[in-house]
């Protein structure tokens, strides 16, 4: 078959299946599929596909047509303009969540902050945190995950980018509480939590990401609260400023930050859907 029979054939399966990326999609497989890139895709649209790759092209149009997420499918994903392997034991990364690195590192670039050390909260693929340490390789940079297998993704993706960061097992910020105040110092949290209410509806692919990375209680913020709580406990200990970075819905703001604000921590900027907390004590 040749690339272009095949590439209109995908397009109309994954269109009349609701893909609303269906040409973006079939070509970005189709780019995996062959090793060529798009524009010489294109260019040679008479290209005569293998019957081995068709098969496997094939079954994975299959696959996107029933709303399975893209990245699944791949085994990686973008963020940050590097490439992450996934599994369906984490989020694949999203382009918003971006803005918290923007935020942060531009803030540290333009020396308004000062940060010592950094603590990715539920780290999932280990995006976050490790793009943290390859953009600002001189910090300090731990990262915690409840999920054992979501752990190792992230273990996985910071041996294949050489980031040097510091993984451990457990929930939200307990794990590190037992780190010197020393290692803490100036630290920033960066927190991309389980923030949907419930009760809301979302998209076929995001239904087959673990829910419990995407739902965080009756109104989205309970682990936000915990984490909160979790600090206020400890937070003083530690030397110089802490700072806290999280990522919800827009009308979620106000209730985090009072919620933050319970525990010793206003709102000092936002950008998106992230906010940037510091704390009082």
């Amino acid at each position: 078959m040749k690339a272009d029979s095949w590439l209109r054939q995908a397009v109309k399966r994954l269109s009349d299946s609701g893909i609303t990326t269906a040409r973006l999609d079939a070509l970005i497989l189709l780019e995996d599929a062959t090793g060529k890139d798009r524009a010489w895709l294109l260019a040679h649209n008479e290209h005569e596909l293998a019957s081995r790759t068709v098969t496997q092209l094939s079954e994975q149009i299959e696959r996107r047509a029933k709303h399975e997420p893209l990245a699944y499918i791949r085994g990686r994903s973008e963020f940050y303009g590097r490439e992450f392997k996934v599994t369906p034991a984490t989020l694949q990364p999203r382009p918003e969540t971006e803005t918290m690195l923007d935020l942060l590192l531009g803030l540290i670039n333009n020396k308004e902050l000062r940060v010592g050390s950094i603590a990715d909260i539920g780290t999932g693929s280990g995006c976050i945190a490790i793009t943290a340490k390859l953009e600002r390789p001189e910090l300090k940079v731990f990262a915690t995950e409840i999920n054992e297998d979501a752990l190792k993704i992230a273990r996985d993706n910071a041996e294949a980018l050489n980031a040097d960061v510091e993984f451990y097992s457990g929930n939200l910020f307990e794990p590190i509480m037992k780190l010197q105040s020393s290692s803490l110092k100036d630290l920033a949290v960066l927190a991309n939590l389980p923030y949907v209410p419930n009760s809301r509806t979302i998209n076929q692919a995001a239904m087959q990401e673990p829910a419990v990375a995407i739902f965080g209680g009756e109104d989205g913020l309970d682990l936000y609260r915990e984490l909160f709580e979790q600090l206020a406990r400890v937070i003083h200990e530690a030397p110089g400023t802490k700072r806290v970075l999280t990522e919800s819905l827009p009308f979620q703001h106000e209730a985090l930050a009072n919620a933050a604000k319970t525990y010793g921590f206003s709102l000092k900027a936002s950008d998106d859907l992230i906010q940037l907390f510091e704390s009082n004590v």
